[in-house]
């Protein structure tokens, strides 16, 4: 039932009453008189030259600049001076340099009312749940398993963050969006029967399938104990259990029973979702091993969507199609997957009726005071207590239903709508200064678990003892850390510092990296996260962030690396040989993938990609008008070269003495992270010797050889990728520093800026004084000022 349109426009007016700015009106500090006019001795000799009102390369004219720092323009432009003459990267080489006396003595001038204006503005942007938050805050709170998250706009990042309020807008779309999701979960929990949904078995096999006369004997093969046999990895028929229809969604336990068939080793199999709709989504719910000989049950517990059926196949089989039409299945020698029985039971549910429900109605059987409702549920939703006083427009919204003539629960449901669509629950409220127990309980939960504070957490909240005690908050951050939920965390930041949400945007060409398959893609990514976690909780120095003894491996990504100490079908931590190329993340499968087109790569993407995300280095974008690098244009043959001459531009020199060299290094790593000494080409060449893995000859040519080598900003030359980890795991002060710069941007939902960097240069060197372990610098982050402030 939806809701009348005055309900909608008060609503809307309640959501939009604040914005991202609510706690602005902070006034810029006045800045030391003439601190502009201190530079000009300074920039008449060093500057004026290449930017004045005649020149102005790089599009800057100083003759023109303002000084007024509350502009974000005009103060980005200043910090952008101050930076690029303290790192030596202005004036250019060429020039006369600056003596160190000179540099400092502009920094001494300008510091300081760069680090008034940043103070006085960067407390004062709120920040709003993003879709993943919002999702997971609404289902915890009212004991859902709704899919959310595409339902809303997608969310806006400021670099590769969408937890930063700066970039987390709201517009009218989102709020009625906001409001349609509202309706849908209040439905959920007020209709929410008194029985618990009756719990569904289903047992199945692929002898169920109503075509499995047709695939007998052709595709599968039907084994003397009644299983069914499958050879072939892909193509139709697909492994779908279409006996297996799940009646709602909900989270279900998965017995698959089955066996290796003809095969010593065990056989690896996906679990997937499927349905009938053309163009559906196939979610991957797992890969296992089946064993060979007696069969064997494998269980997993797994969230699926109604009308949704099962689908079963095997991986890293060779399609053994040309035998099959030969001799037939009966006669195929190979390895094959054998499945007797899947069962599914659910749905499983923690209780019943959900917890919004009694969250919203009470225990007791007997009516109670509206007021008491709601303000028990907007306590609940608005993260701290919640004063009668506070419920005045959502009581008189209340009463304004029930006065048109609507009945109590649409009344009610109005209600509860209006305070899921207050800026309490969806913005985190913080007003500038140190935050409350609830506030930092907020900051904490959100940080490391991505959800509304629990229970354990709440009531440390509401003892008010957590602002002001830090071994309590280090006691709930590593409590929280040992939750279920913090893989949340662990998928999230992943997802955004190394950009693994950007794994399916390319797709590899099939004719130059024919190996490459969807098992992969998963490995991939689940290698990325499970060595994070791994250095999370054996602490491991943050030189392990580039280089480390060790990689979390399954034998897919140890073919494909080829490391054979790999041989399990799930990700566990594998031992190197002391000469590898593998161990840390540059060299990961999931980071090379999204750092490339699918077909090729490119020194400029990756080399941004090292500076920003590993070192902290923020590479400048070019000048308005820069050309492109654009091949033929200049008689180069190689990308290298062409980069060689970009290089050659005044303008373009200094990024790319900082971005070229790190990508050069990484491109002894293909597309799809398989190590390579030459380039693959479709082109002229000879044909490497081998075969693909459907058994066909590989397509692609012999091209260029690789050239790793290159010199850093600093100097120092590398001659391999080998030897420029070895550079870039020998700075662990910057690595640590950009983690810690990281991890704070992630939980306090702002960019760090040019007033925060005196403490950051304090926690780095606790960092140091605790040898730079990554564990702890979460506890560092976690007790610093900057993350217990707004």
């Amino acid at each position: 039932m939806r809701l009348a349109p005055p309900s909608l426009l008060f609503i809307a007016l309640v959501c939009l009453t604040l914005g991202p700015r609510a706690v602005s009106g902070v006034p810029v500090e006045e800045t030391q008189a003439g601190w502009a006019d201190q530079l000009d001795t300074f920039f008449d000799r060093h500057c004026y030259d290449c930017h004045d009102d005649l020149t102005t390369k790089a599009g800057l004219d100083l003759f023109e600049l303002k000084t007024d720092l509350a502009d974000e323009a005009t103060f980005a432009t200043w910090e952008l001076i101050y930076d690029r003459v303290s790192k030596g990267e202005m004036p250019p080489r060429t020039e006369e340099r600056p003596s160190p006396q000179a540099i400092a003595a502009l920094k001494k001038i300008l510091a300081p009312p760069l680090a008034k204006a940043h103070e006085s503005q960067k407390g004062t942007i709120l920040r709003r749940l993003n879709r993943a938050e919002y999702e997971n805050t609404l289902n915890e709170l009212l004991g859902l398993n709704l899919d959310i998250i595409d339902r809303l706009p997608e969310d806006g990042r400021s670099h590769e963050f969408d937890t930063v309020g700066s970039a987390l807008g709201i517009s009218q779309v989102q709020l009625e969006r906001y409001l349609e999701i509202a309706e849908i979960a209040l439905d959920e929990v007020l209709m929410a029967s008194p029985e618990a949904p009756e719990r569904t078995r289903i047992e199945t096999s692929f002898t169920d399938n109503q075509d499995v006369d047709r695939f007998l004997g052709n595709q599968w093969l039907k084994a003397p104990d009644g299983a069914v046999v499958f050879f072939r990895q892909y193509g139709y028929p697909t492994g779908s259990l279409r006996e297996s229809r799940i009646p709602m969604r909900g989270r279900y336990r998965v017995k698959v029973t089955g066996y290796a068939y003809q095969s010593e080793d065990p056989v690896t199999f996906s679990l997937r979702g499927t349905t009938f709709k053309r163009g559906g989504e196939r979610p991957v719910f797992g890969y296992f091993s089946m064993p060979p000989g007696k069969p064997t049950t494998i269980e997993t517990e797994v969230l699926i969507d109604r009308d949704y059926m099962l689908q079963i196949e095997a991986e890293e089989l060779f399609d053994p199609q040309n035998l099959i039409k030969n001799e037939g299945v009966k006669k195929y020698a190979g390895p094959g997957l054998a499945i007797k029985q899947v069962v599914i039971e659910g749905p499983i549910l923690d209780t019943w009726p959900p917890t919004g429900h009694r969250l919203i109605l009470g225990d007791s059987e007997e009516a109670e005071p509206i007021a008491k409702t709601l303000q028990r549920f907007a306590s609940a939703a608005f993260r701290r207590p919640v004063s009668v006083d506070e419920l005045e427009p959502y009581l008189q919204l209340h009463d304004a239903e029930l006065t048109s003539g609507a009945d109590s629960t649409v009344a009610l449901r109005t209600a509860l709508s209006a305070i899921l669509c207050a800026p309490d629950f969806i913005y985190l409220r913080e007003n500038p200064g140190w935050l409350t127990s609830h506030q930092l309980a907020n900051r904490l939960s959100y940080f490391l678990n991505r959800t509304t504070p629990d229970a354990a957490l709440r009531e440390q909240a509401d003892s008010g003892k957590l602002s002001s005690d830090p071994e309590l908050l280090l006691a709930e951050s590593r409590r929280l850390m040992q939750s279920g939920d913090f893989d949340r965390f662990i998928n999230d930041f992943t997802d955004a510092w190394l950009d693994l949400r950007e794994i399916d945007f390319t797709n590899p060409d099939a004719s130059l990296y024919p190996e490459f398959d969807a098992y992969l893609q998963h490995s991939m990514v689940a290698e990325t996260r499970a060595y994070w976690r791994e250095l999370i909780e054996e602490n491991l120095p943050v030189t392990y962030l580039v280089k480390s003894d060790f990689a979390m491996l399954n034998k897919r990504l140890g073919r494909h690396y080829g490391i054979p100490a790999a041989r399990s079908a799930e990700v566990e931590r594998v031992s190197l040989p002391a000469d590898s190329v593998r161990g840390g993340f540059m060299a990961q499968g999931s980071v090379l993938k999204v750092t490339a087109n699918g077909s090729n790569t490119s020194p400029v993407l990756r080399g941004v990609w090292i500076n920003e995300r590993i070192l902290g280095n923020h590479p400048h974008p070019p000048p308005a008008g820069t050309p492109g690098v654009e091949p033929d244009i200049r008689g180069a043959t190689t990308l290298r070269e062409l980069l060689a001459q970009h290089r050659d531009s005044e303008s373009c020199q200094a990024c790319h003495e900082l971005i070229d060299p790190p990508g050069f290094a990484l491109e002894s790593f293909n597309p799809i992270g398989g190590w390579r000494t030459y380039f693959r080409s479709m082109g002229q060449g000879e044909r490497p010797e081998g075969r693909a893995p459907n058994g066909q000859g590989l397509r692609y040519k012999i091209g260029p050889d690789v050239d790793a080598s290159g010199v850093l900003l600093n100097g120092t030359p590398f001659d391999d990728y080998i030897s420029f980890r070895e550079l870039i795991a020998d700075q662990p002060e910057a690595l640590a520093r950009n983690l810690i710069v990281k991890l704070l941007t992630f939980s306090t939902g702002r960019e760090m800026g040019f007033s925060d960097r005196p403490e950051i240069n304090q926690l780095t060197a606790r960092a140091k004084a605790a040898d730079y372990r990554i564990a702890d610098l979460f506890e560092i982050v976690i007790t610093s000022k900057i993350f217990r402030r707004k």
